[in-house]
């Protein structure tokens, strides 16, 4: 497996490598960190509804949508991001989304621990410590590779990451930021000091090496630039960010004609937010989006199963029955999100 330890980059290049590398087919782990600051939210994620994208315009802060589900982050040369790419099929790499994490992350947890920080696995996909989370982690699936992808926080700017996301009022944001604080902490905090890097890296290349093999040290190839590149060509465009963006007014339902509103609903599940906006036309779904920082495998099904729910009865029970067919026909995996969560946000 190949191992780069790049440590500093430009914003683009530590999103768009690991995305390369997947779309390569190549089996890898990234340990970066972003030379710049910038937004990153997730797959499923309407950007205009998430980012304040008037403040990070005027800040000069990109805003960029990953292939990683999950929710927004901002993102600075403060953090550490581990990314690692396998196949599929390599034995030893559970089947199910949940195993695949517990056993993925388990190398993160014990390079934490190594570096003083009591670190521990809470499911589905969380690190925590002394009840805090410590780190930010995701998975996708891309073609037959799967990625996880987070970060070693060593410090964090709280105060640039609650200005950073779209909130009612100030009031809000000053909750935000509190509650940020108290739930989510760094290697500073924990332990009052910041490991190096590369002490960093090279433990956690050790851990992995353990699972999957010895790792050669790789220096970025041009195959790799070319198609890092390409993805950069799309996924740094309004298009690809705003490609979730279906804005709807604010309240739940809008009467547009007898028989016929606008609805726009949110729920929040054990597995992340759910945001839902659909027309009701007599009595029938049509025009159904789902996004939110919920995770979703494969993520691209996540379209096809809004087309599956095109002219569904306006009803929970069989909203929730359409979905429990369409998982079990596409073995859809969605860690903390339920079917009857889809019946209770569109129809509830």
């Amino acid at each position: 497996m190949d191992y780069y330890f790049l440590d500093d980059v430009t914003w683009e290049y530590s999103q768009a490598l690991y995305h390369a590398a997947a779309h390569l087919g190549r089996e890898a782990l990234f340990l970066l960190r972003p030379s710049t600051p910038y937004v990153c939210i997730g797959f499923h994620q309407d950007a205009q509804q998430e980012i304040d994208l008037d403040f990070t315009t005027e800040n000069r802060i990109p805003v960029i949508r990953r292939e990683v589900g999950g929710g927004a982050v901002y993102l600075d040369g403060q953090q550490l991001f581990f990314q690692l790419i396998v196949r599929r099929d390599r034995p030893g790499v559970p089947a199910e989304i949940r195993a695949f994490y517990k056993k993925f992350l388990q190398p993160i947890i014990d390079t934490y621990r190594r570096f003083g920080v009591p670190a521990e696995y809470k499911p589905v996909n969380d690190i925590i410590t002394n009840g805090r989370k410590i780190s930010g982690t995701g998975a996708a699936q891309v073609d037959d590779m799967l990625i996880l992808v987070g970060n070693f926080i060593q410090d964090f700017n709280y105060e640039m990451m609650s200005k950073c996301l779209r909130v009612p009022d100030e009031k809000f944001r000053d909750k935000v930021y509190k509650t940020m604080y108290e739930n989510l902490t760094t290697f500073l905090r924990e332990t009052g000091s910041i490991p190096a890097n590369a002490d960093l890296a090279a433990y956690l290349r050790v851990r992995y090496e353990e699972l999957l093999g010895p790792m050669e040290p790789k220096t970025l190839d041009i195959k790799l630039l070319k198609k890092a590149d390409e993805l950069l060509a799309e996924m740094n465009t309004p298009e690809w960010l705003l490609a979730n963006d279906r804005r709807r007014p604010d309240s739940k339902q809008v009467k547009i004609a007898e028989g016929v509103y606008v609805i726009q609903k949110m729920l929040k599940s054990p597995g992340g937010l759910i945001r839902a906006t659909a027309v009701n036309q007599n009595g029938h779904l049509h025009d159904v989006h789902l996004s939110g920082d919920f995770f979703f495998f494969p993520s691209a099904s996540l379209v096809d199963l809004e087309q599956a729910l095109e002219g569904a009865p306006v009803d929970s029970g069989v909203i929730s029955e359409i979905v429990q067919h369409f998982y079990m026909q596409h073995a859809i995996e969605s860690p903390g999100v339920l079917p009857v969560d889809y019946g209770q946000v569109l129809a509830g």
